[in-house]
C-alpha cells in the first residue's frame, strides 16, 4: 500500500481488498444485483483490483479487466457512502491511470449511468463510432440491461 493522501492508502494488491466489503456494496447497485458471492469472487480474481483505504478499512474500490497492451475496461467503481465527497473517486481514478502496468493502454472503455463528469476529467467521452461497438447478453444480462 502506499499513501496517496494524508491517511488514505491505495492499492493495487488482490490480497487487500475487502471482499466482503466489497461484494455487499455492489449487490445493492444497479448493475450488480444478481451477482452471487462465489461469481464476485470469480471476477475479483479474473481482473485487476484497486482500493483506497482509511486507517485499513477498505472505502473505495474499481477494478480492470485487461490485456495489459491495447485495452482496459473500467468496472464496478465505488465509493463508500460515508466517504463521499472527499475527491476519493478522482484519486481512485488518477491513482489507476497511472498504475504502471497499465498506464499506456491505447484503449479504454467503461460504461455508466450517471457519472460521465466524473470520467470526463480522465479523457473518457462518448464512443466515437458506436456503430461499430456490437455486445451480446446472456438473458441474464439481459433483464439487468434493460
Amino acid at each position: 500500500m502506499k499513501e496517496v493522501q494524508s491517511g488514505i492508502f491505495f492499492s493495487a494488491d488482490r490480497k487487500d481488498m475487502d471482499v466482503d466489503t466489497i461484494f455487499r456494496f455492489i449487490k445493492q447497485s444497479y448493475w450488480g444485483k444478481s451477482r452471487t458471492f462465489e461469481e464476485q469472487q470469480k471476477a475479483l480474481a479474473n481482473t485487476l483490483n484497486f482500493g483506497l483505504f482509511n486507517n485499513g478499512k477498505q472505502i473505495a474500490f474499481a477494478r480492470v479487466l485487461t490485456d495489459h497492451v491495447f485495452f482496459a475496461y473500467l468496472m464496478d467503481v465505488f465509493v463508500l457512502e460515508p466517504y463521499r465527497g472527499n475527491g476519493y473517486s478522482k484519486l481512485l481514478i488518477n491513482e489507476i491511470m497511472a498504475h504502471e502496468p497499465i498506464k499506456y493502454i491505447d484503449k479504454w472503455m467503461l460504461a455508466t449511468i450517471d457519472a460521465h463528469s466524473l470520467y470526463s476529467k480522465f479523457g473518457f467521452g462518448t464512443i466515437k463510432n458506436p456503430s461499430r461497438i456490437m455486445e451480446k447478453l446472456s438473458d441474464r444480462a439481459k433483464e439487468i440491461h434493460q
